[in-house]
């Protein structure tokens, strides 16, 4: 879809309030498309008041409609939590998430506004136009979708950062938040994303990155810090603990892309990573062998499903599903100690469906397991060991 095809069309943007929405509100808005710019209000670290977005956009010549889903999106993080949902490097995919509560949530305002087409500013090398637009498509089918940086025409206008910083002084649009950065960050209140401009090159150490919701751990205090959290079927209820910076969750990634290109970012969520070890802890403890195993596939598809921006598909909602049945006994307290960037356990208690019971496995003698009862298992074990082995079929 070009910009020629939204003549006579109302179209539904949205917009964050930087460098990409204010060029693509005030270009877009100079053709004389008939516009609304819609944000998500998902608590942005970065963002001092979310409302001054609506006036960098009004100077373009756009209004600005700014959606709250802080709540709906906390919701949604829990059910990652629950999940263990980590991807590529094992971190906490904050944006991934965030996309599928924004679509969600900006779509029925903009229908309520005449909407017919949802645009986007998302790079066509990257990850967000695929979520942005597949969203689009599942949960409003009726809805054009309109990615002005496909657009060859805006793309040999604006091929780079510079030309959009340039063409918006000649609007006489300046700002402090159109200075040169060393990378870009996508942020939310459960984390931030960090990459592009410096990031892109392996020659930059990830520390160039200042941490907006914590510190580095070699920043961090010389000490440990007891951290206490009580879960009940997997979701945080009870949290107990000082607000210090202990440089947990941040993550560095050489992540595989939808499109099947490699990225580089930087990812912190110290409230993801602190709760998620936590729980990992109680299911360590209710968990039984194959229950693990089966959760450990479900919580990969998930986490692939939901940076695939497909957080509502059947395959999705189906794997959630089990997951809510084995974190059903995921009852207990934990305490941790935090350290420089480290989660150690420290005790686990009230924690009723645990599968630990010390006397059966205890190196000392106790009321537990026989030991003299585990003969027969052993010599069932070796008949199929023998079989193989007679068989040839044992590699040397």
């Amino acid at each position: 879809m070009t910009f020629q095809e939204l003549k006579n069309k109302k179209v539904g943007l949205c917009v964050s309030g930087g460098l990409d929405s204010q060029t693509l509100a005030r270009k877009l808005t100079e053709l004389g498309i008939d516009l609304v710019c819609f944000t998500a209000d998902l608590g942005q670290p970065d963002e001092a008041d979310i409302r001054s977005i609506r006036k960098r956009m009004a100077r373009c010549g756009a209004r600005t409609v700014i959606v709250d889903l802080k709540r709906v999106f906390a919701e949604a993080c829990f059910e990652v939590i629950k999940a263990q949902a980590r991807y590529d490097g094992g971190y906490w995919n904050t944006t991934g998430i965030a996309r599928a509560i924004t679509v969600q949530g900006l779509i029925p305002e903009m229908k309520r506004r005449g909407c017919t087409v949802l645009a986007h500013g998302a790079t066509g090398r990257g990850n967000d136009q695929v979520r942005f637009e597949r969203y689009a498509n599942v949960l409003a089918p009726e809805l054009q979708v309109y990615a002005p940086w496909r657009d060859p025409e805006l793309l040999r206008e604006f091929p780079g950062r510079r030309q959009m910083a340039d063409y918006l002084r000649r609007c006489g649009l300046t700002a402090a938040a159109l200075s040169r950065k060393r990378y870009s960050t996508d942020a939310n209140l459960a984390g931030l994303s960090h990459e592009a401009a410096d990031l892109e090159s392996l020659q930059t150490p990830c520390t160039i990155v200042k941490p907006t919701m914590g510190v580095w751990p070699h920043q961090a205090p010389n000490r440990v810090e007891r951290f206490t959290v009580h879960f009940k079927q997997g979701r945080a209820t009870v949290i107990n603990g000082r607000k210090v910076q202990n440089g947990i969750g941040l993550k560095h990634a050489l992540e595989n892309r939808i499109i099947g290109t490699k990225s580089r970012g930087v990812y912190e969520a110290p409230g993801m990573e602190l709760l998620g070890r936590s729980l990992e802890f109680i299911y360590q403890a209710t968990f039984d062998r194959r229950a693990l195993l089966l959760f450990e596939q479900l919580s990969n598809l998930v986490a692939n499903q939901i940076y695939d921006g497909r957080y509502f598909d059947p395959a999705t909602r189906a794997a959630l599903a089990a997951i809510n049945i084995l974190a059903g006994p995921a009852t207990g307290a934990v305490q941790a100690g935090l350290y420089k960037g480290n989660i150690y356990f420290q005790k686990l208690w009230n924690c009723p469906a645990s599968l630990y019971h010390p006397a059966d496995s205890s190196m000392e003698a106790s009321r537990g397991l026989n030991p003299v009862s585990a003969q027969g298992f052993v010599e069932v074990q070796s008949v199929e060991a023998r079989s193989l082995a007679r068989a040839g079929q044992i590699g040397k």
